[in-house]
C-alpha cells in the first residue's frame, strides 16, 4: 500500500537533502578551484577548466554506471533480502576500481586528446601540469561515487554531507596554498591545483569508506563466501549499468563537446563557458540529489512489490525536482554580472568581452536548467524500474542529434557563436526531459497500475 504523499515527500527529502548539500559542496570545490586558478588569468582558467571537464566527465560516466549499486541494494532492502546487500557493494567496488585505473591512465595522456580536438596550443601547454596531478584523483572519485550510492540506498546520507563539507574546506586551503603560495606552501601555480584535487579526493573517499564499514557492522549485514562471486554474479550490475553509463555519457559528452566547440571558437568563448557552467551546476546538482532519492524510493517499492507506491515516488520526485530550478531562474536573469565577477578578476584584459558574453548565455541557461533537472530526475526514476535501454535511445537523439546538432548549426553555420551553441543545447534538453518524463508515466501506468 502506497504511503500518503506527504510521508513520501518526507522520505524523499530525508535521502535527498543531505545529498543535495553534498553535491552543492562538490560544486563549491569546483567553483573555488576556478576562482583560485582564475586569478592566474583567463587562459589558466580555460586550461584548468577544460582539463577538469574532460577528466571529470569520465568519472561521471563511471559513477552513472555504478549508481545502479544503489538500485540493486535498495531493491534488496525492499525485498528483505539482507544477504544480497554487501555482495552488491563489493562487486561494485571491485569493478569500479579496475575501470578507475583505466581512466587514470587516460587522464595522464590528456594532452594528446586536447591536441587532437583542436584546442589552442597555449591552453594545452598550461593544462599539462594540471591534469598530471588531477589524474590521481580519478580512482577515489569513482570509489566515492559507489559508496555514496550505497549510503543513499541505506538512507544514511548525512555523513556524505559532513565529509564533503570538510573536504571543501580542505580543498580550498590546499588550492590557495599550492597555487598561490599561501599558508606557508610553496607556490606551484596551476600544477598545485591538480595536486590539491588529488589529496582532497583521497581524503574524502577514505572517510566514507570507514563510515561504510560502520554501516555494515551496525546493521549486522551478513558476509558470506560468495560475496565476490564469479563472472556471472556481475551480470545484473553490468546489464543495468552499461545502458545507464551510456545515458550519462550522452549527457556529459554533450557538455564536454560544448566545451570543446567553445574552445574552437576562442579563449573568450571557452572562459565564458566555464563561468556559465559554474552557475548551471548549482540547480543541476539540486535536481541530481532529488533524482537519487527518487531512484532509491522507486527501486525500494519495486523490491517490496508495491507498484502504486513506486509510481507515486517517481512522479513526486519529478514534481519536487522541477520546482527548485524554477525558483533559481531569478539569479541568472537579475544578477548575471555578479556571476562573472565571482569567477574572473575585473582587471583581466578580457573581462569586458567575457562578462558581456556570459550575460547573454545565462539568459539561455535560465530556461534550459529547468529541463536539465527534469531529464535527470526522470532518468533516475526509470533506473528504479530497471528501464535504461529506451532512455539511452532517447538521450542519444535528444542530446546529440537534436541538442548538439542544432547547437553546431546555430553556432557555426548560422554564425550565431556561443549563444547559438547554447540555444541548440537548450532545445535538446527540452526534448529529452519531456520525453523521459512521459516515458516514466507511460511505463508506470502499463507495468505498475494503480
Amino acid at each position: 500500500m502506497k504511503p500518503p504523499r506527504l510521508l513520501e515527500v518526507k522520505a524523499l527529502i530525508v535521502i535527498a537533502l543531505p545529498l543535495i548539500f553534498a553535491y552543492l559542496a562538490d560544486v563549491m570545490m569546483i567553483i573555488t578551484a576556478k576562482m583560485v586558478v582564475g586569478r592566474l588569468g583567463a587562459i589558466d582558467l580555460a586550461a584548468a577548466g577544460i582539463s577538469t571537464d574532460l577528466s571529470y566527465q569520465m568519472c561521471i560516466i563511471l559513477m552513472g554506471f555504478f549508481s545502479v549499486v544503489g538500485v540493486l541494494v535498495s531493491e534488496a532492502r525492499g525485498a528483505l533480502s539482507r544477504e544480497r546487500i554487501v555482495p552488491e557493494l563489493v562487486r561494485g567496488m571491485i569493478l569500479s576500481g579496475l575501470l578507475g585505473l583505466v581512466v587514470t591512465v587516460v587522464v595522464l595522456n590528456l594532452g594528446h586528446v586536447l591536441r587532437a580536438l583542436g584546442q589552442q596550443p597555449q591552453v594545452i601547454e598550461l593544462a599539462g601540469p594540471y591534469y598530471t596531478g588531477f589524474a590521481f584523483a580519478m580512482l577515489p572519485i569513482v570509489w566515492f561515487g559507489v559508496l555514496r550510492s550505497f549510503a543513499a540506498a541505506m538512507m544514511k546520507t548525512g555523513f556524505v554531507l559532513a565529509v564533503t563539507v570538510v573536504t571543501v574546506i580542505l580543498n580550498y586551503f590546499l588550492m590557495q596554498g599550492l597555487v598561490h603560495g599561501s599558508f606557508g606552501f610553496a607556490r606551484m601555480g596551476i600544477a598545485g591545483a591538480g595536486l590539491a584535487w588529488a589529496v582532497s579526493m583521497w581524503f574524502k573517499f577514505l572517510c566514507l569508506a570507514a563510515y561504510t564499514v560502520l554501516i555494515i557492522r551496525r546493521n549486522r549485514l551478513p558476509l558470506h563466501e560468495g560475496t565476490i562471486g564469479g563472472p556471472s554474479a556481475y551480470g545484473p550490475l553490468v546489464r543495468l549499468g552499461l545502458p545507464v553509463a551510456g545515458i550519462v555519457a550522452m549527457e556529459s559528452g554533450l557538455f564536454a563537446a560544448t566545451s570543446l566547440l567553445s574552445g574552437i571558437m576562442g579563449t573568450v568563448e571557452l572562459a565564458s563557458y566555464q563561468i556559465v557552467m559554474g552557475w548551471i551546476a548549482i540547480p543541476f546538482v539540486i535536481s541530481l540529489g532529488i533524482s537519487e532519492g527518487a531512484m532509491v524510493r522507486v527501486a525500494y517499492f519495486v523490491g517490496a512489490r508495491d507498484p502504486a507506491a513506486a509510481r507515486q515516488a517517481g512522479n513526486l520526485g519529478m514534481l519536487v525536482g522541477v520546482g527548485v530550478p524554477l525558483l533559481l531562474v531569478a539569479v541568472p536573469i537579475f544578477a548575471p554580472g555578479l556571476i562573472s565577477r565571482i569567477f574572473l578578476d575585473p582587471a583581466d584584459p578580457n573581462y569586458g568581452k567575457i562578462a558581456g558574453l556570459v550575460t547573454g548565455l545565462l539568459l539561455i541557461a535560465a530556461v534550459f536548467q529547468v529541463f536539465d533537472g527534469l531529464q535527470a530526475i526522470a532518468s533516475h526514476a526509470l533506473r528504479g524500474l530497471k528501464d535504461a535501454v529506451v532512455p539511452l535511445v532517447i538521450a542519444g537523439i535528444g542530446y546529440w542529434l537534436i541538442g548538439l546538432g542544432c547547437g553546431y548549426v546555430f553556432g557555426f553555420r548560422f554564425g550565431w557563436g556561443a549563444p547559438g551553441l547554447w540555444g541548440g543545447v537548450a532545445i535538446g534538453l527540452f526534448f529529452t526531459g519531456t520525453l523521459l518524463a512521459w516515458r516514466f508515466e507511460l511505463l508506470a501506468k502499463r507495468q505498475l497500475p494503480e
